[in-house]
C-alpha cells in the first residue's frame, strides 16, 4: 500500500499545471484570515481582557495584531509570501493556544486556519499573482536578457490541500454526523436555521417549511461527507463536486451567522475549479491585439524595471513594449519621433498612430491598463499634470545607461527560484523528486494516524468512557489520546469536527438576553441580542460561538453565566457610557423548540418566543453579583475532555 502511495504521489509531483488557482486561494485565504484579524481587533477588549475595559490584558497583544494584519497582507500580495506564511501559522498557532481563543471564543474556525496556514508554508503560491515573480524579475533580470517566474506547480499543488483540509474534515464529520438522531431523520441543515442563536437576519422560511427540501439537502450533506475525499481525484467528479460543495457553504454563509467558517472553506474550492475554466477566463479578460506600442531604451535600467513592472500588471495584455535601438530605423523614416529626442523620453504610440512622450506616455499606460485608468485620467488635471511632468523630467535626466553592445557578458538567470522555508532540511532530505516523494508520503501517514485518533476519540472513547466512568484502563486511554489531540489540534488543526450534532442541541431549550436597567425602571436592550433572540451583527463569528456555544447551552453552569455576562455588560457598558460602579442588568430568557423531527415554521415560532425576567447581575464598587434563581436549562456541569472548549464546542 505504501509502494502505491509513493507511486501516486510521484505521477501527481510530475504532473505540471497552472498556478492562476493557486495563487487565487492563497489570496481569499489571506483576506478571510485579514477580516478574521480586524474581527479580533474589534473585539480585542470583550475577547482578550479579563473583564473588558476593566481588567485589560496585555497592550501588547494589540501590536501583535496590526503587525499580523501586515503579515496577511503581504500574504495577499505574495510578498516574501513563504517567509510571510511561516509568520501566519506561527500568529496562528500563538495565539489559539495562549489566549481566549483556545475555549471561550472557538467555534471550529481556528483549527481549519492553523491547517490551512501550516500547508500554504510549503505549497508554491507564490507562482502566480504574487510581487515575488515582480521581485525576481527585477533581480534577475538584465538588459537584453529576461527572467521569466515559473508559472507551473506540480498538480500535488491542488490535491494535497483539499485531501487534507476539506477530504478528512468532512470525512470526519460526516461520520459523526450518523451518530446524531435529528441528522439521521435528514434535519441537520434546518435545526440550527430554525433556533434564534444560529439564523442570520435573512428569513429562509420559505425554504425550511418545504419538508422534503430540508430531509434532501440534510441527507445530501452526509453523502457529500462521506465521500468527498475519495471522488474529487477523478476529473468527470470535481465540477459535481465544486457545485455542491460551494452550494452548501454559501448556504451556510446566507442562513447562519458562522460566516467566517463558511468563507474559509468556500475559498479552498478556489482549488477545485477545473483548469480548464482558468484558461478561459484568462483568454476572456485578453484584447485581440495590444492597444498601444512603448518604445523605451534598452540600455536603460529604470527604462528596463518599468517595462518589467508594467508587464506585470498587464494581465489584459494591451500594451505591447519594443526596444528603440531594434525599432528606432522604421519609426525615424516615418519622422515619427525626432533624432535628436530619441533616447531621452519613453514614447507610446496608440492604434491611430498617435504618438505620446514622457508622461503623456505613462497617462495612456494607465488608462490602457484598465483598472487604473481612474489614475491617469487625474494626472491630465492641470497643476497635476506640470508636477507630474516635472518629477518625470527629474528622474528621466537624471537616469544612467549602460555602455553595452550586445556582446556584453551577463549574469546567468537562474531556471527558477527557491525560496522554500528551511533551506537546509531541503538540501539535506529533499533534494531529488525519489526523496520528496517519500517525505510527503511518511507526512501523510503520520496526518492520517492522528485524524484517525481523532475520529476515534471523539466517535468512541468519549461516548464508551461516558458510560463507563469508573474503568482506569479506558480513563488512561481516553486521557493519552485526549494527550495526542491536543497535539495535534494546536499546531496541524487536527481535532473532532462533530459539528451540530445532539450533544449540543438536545434539551437546549432555553437562551438568554441582557438588559440594561436604569435608576427608574426603564430598560435598554444590550446592542447583543435582540427581541427575537437574534445575534447582532457584529457579534457573529467566534463571539456567536462564545456566547451560544460555551456560555448558554444545555450543559450551562452558574459560574459560567456569571463570567461570560460579565464581559458582556462590562464591554457594552462600557459603549452605552453605563457607569459600572453601580449598574443592574436584566437576564431575560425565553424558551425554543429543538426537535429532532421537522416542523413547520418553527424559525417563527422560536423568534416569537416571549421573554421572562430570570434574574439580575449587579454591579458594584468591588464586582459583579449574580442573582438567578434557576438555570434556564437546568444547572449541569461541563466535561471539558475535548480541547477548544469540550463538549460544548462538538455540537
Amino acid at each position: 500500500m505504501f509502494s502505491s502511495l509513493l507511486i501516486a504521489l510521484q505521477t501527481r509531483l510530475n504532473q505540471k499545471v497552472s498556478a492562476t488557482g493557486l495563487g487565487l486561494f492563497r489570496i481569499g485565504f489571506a483576506l478571510v484570515a485579514l477580516q478574521e484579524i480586524l474581527f479580533l481587533f474589534y473585539f480585542r477588549h470583550l475577547i482578550f481582557d479579563p473583564v473588558p475595559y476593566l481588567d485589560r490584558a496585555s497592550p501588547v497583544l494589540h501590536v501583535f495584531l496590526l503587525v499580523w494584519m501586515g503579515l496577511v497582507g503581504c500574504l495577499a500580495l505574495g510578498y516574501h509570501t513563504r517567509r510571510v506564511a511561516v509568520a501566519n501559522y506561527l500568529f496562528w498557532v500563538i495565539f489559539v493556544v495562549f489566549t481566549p481563543m483556545w475555549q471561550d471564543f472557538d467555534g471550529g474556525f481556528d483549527q481549519l486556519m492553523t491547517a490551512s496556514s501550516f500547508l500554504l508554508i510549503f505549497l508554491p503560491s507564490e507562482r502566480a499573482l504574487s510581487l515575488d515573480n515582480l521581485r525576481w524579475a527585477w533581480r534577475y533580470s538584465v538588459p537584453g536578457q529576461r527572467y521569466r517566474p515559473v508559472r507551473e506547480v506540480p498538480i500535488l499543488a491542488y490535491t494535497l490541500p483539499l485531501a487534507l483540509t476539506l477530504g478528512l474534515l468532512y470525512l470526519d464529520s460526516g461520520l459523526h454526523k450518523l451518530s446524531s438522531e435529528f441528522w439521521r431523520n435528514g434535519m441537520g441543515a434546518w435545526l440550527p436555521a430554525t433556533m434564534p442563536y444560529y439564523v442570520s437576519p435573512l428569513d429562509m422560511s420559505p425554504l425550511l417549511n418545504v419538508r422534503w427540501l430540508e430531509q434532501a439537502i440534510g441527507y445530501s450533506i452526509i453523502v457529500f461527507q462521506l465521500v468527498f475525499l475519495f471522488l474529487f481525484w477523478f476529473r468527470a467528479f470535481r465540477v459535481p463536486l465544486l457545485v455542491l460543495g460551494a452550494g452548501f457553504h454559501i448556504g451556510i454563509i446566507l442562513s447562519l451567522n458562522v460566516y467566517p467558517f463558511g468563507f474559509a472553506m468556500l475559498v479552498h474550492y478556489l482549488l477545485l475549479v477545473p483548469f480548464a475554466w482558468w484558461r478561459g477566463f484568462s483568454r476572456w479578460l485578453r484584447v485581440n491585439k495590444p492597444v498601444l506600442t512603448v518604445l523605451y531604451d534598452r540600455d536603460c535600467p529604470l527604462c528596463n524595471r518599468t517595462v518589467i513592472f508594467i508587464e506585470h500588471f498587464d494581465i489584459r495584455h494591451a500594451i505591447a513594449f519594443k526596444g528603440l535601438q531594434s525599432h528606432a530605423r522604421e519609426y525615424r523614416e516615418l519622422d515619427v519621433i525626432p533624432e535628436s529626442t530619441l533616447l531621452t523620453d519613453l514614447y507610446a504610440l496608440d492604434t491611430q498612430g498617435r504618438l505620446s512622450a514622457g508622461v503623456d506616455t505613462y497617462i495612456q499606460i494607465l488608462i490602457k491598463l484598465g483598472i487604473t485608468a481612474p489614475l491617469g485620467w487625474v494626472l491630465k488635471i492641470p497643476g497635476l499634470y506640470h508636477i507630474a511632468r516635472s518629477v518625470y523630467r527629474r528622474i528621466a535626466d537624471s537616469r544612467q545607461r549602460l555602455s553595452c553592445d550586445e556582446h556584453c557578458v551577463v549574469t546567468p538567470v537562474p531556471a527558477w527560484v527557491d525560496e522554500r522555508p528551511f533551506p537546509g532540511f531541503y538540501a539535506r532530505h529533499a533534494t531529488t523528486d525519489r526523496q520528496i516523494v517519500h517525505r510527503i508520503a511518511k507526512s501523510l501517514v503520520v496526518v492520517l494516524v492522528l485524524q484517525l485518533n481523532s475520529t476515534l476519540h471523539y466517535g468512541v472513547l468519549y461516548r464508551w468512557a461516558g458510560t463507563r466512568p469508573g474503568d482506569p484502563a479506558l480513563a488512561v486511554l481516553d486521557q493519552a489520546s485526549d494527550s495526542v489531540i491536543n497535539l495535534s489540534h494546536t499546531f496541524f488543526g487536527i481535532s473532532p469536527h462533530a459539528l451540530y450534532l445532539h450533544d449540543h442541541f438536545d434539551h437546549y431549550n432555553g437562551i438568554v438576553a441582557l438588559a440594561y436597567r436604569d435608576k427608574s425602571g426603564q430598560e435598554t436592550w444590550l446592542p447583543f441580542i435582540n427581541s427575537e433572540g437574534r445575534l447582532l451583527s457584529p457579534n457573529w463569528g467566534r463571539v456567536q460561538s462564545m456566547w451560544a456555544n460555551v456560555a448558554i447551552t444545555s450543559h450551562m453552569s452558574r459560574d459560567r453565566l456569571e463570567k461570560f455576562t460579565r464581559k458582556v455588560t462590562a464591554f457594552y457598558g462600557a459603549e452605552m457610557g453605563v457607569d459600572l460602579t453601580d449598574a443592574e442588568f436584566v437576564i431575560k430568557s425565553k424558551r425554543v423548540e429543538v426537535p429532532t423531527v421537522w416542523e413547520y415554521d418553527l424559525r417563527h415560532r422560536n423568534l416569537r418566543g416571549e421573554w421572562k425576567d430570570i434574574g439580575t447581575l449587579r454591579w458594584g464598587p468591588e464586582g459583579t453579583r449574580l442573582e438567578v434563581p434557576a438555570l434556564p436549562a437546568g444547572e449541569h456541569q461541563r466535561h471539558d475532555s475535548v480541547p477548544g472548549g469540550g463538549q460544548d464546542l462538538l455540537r
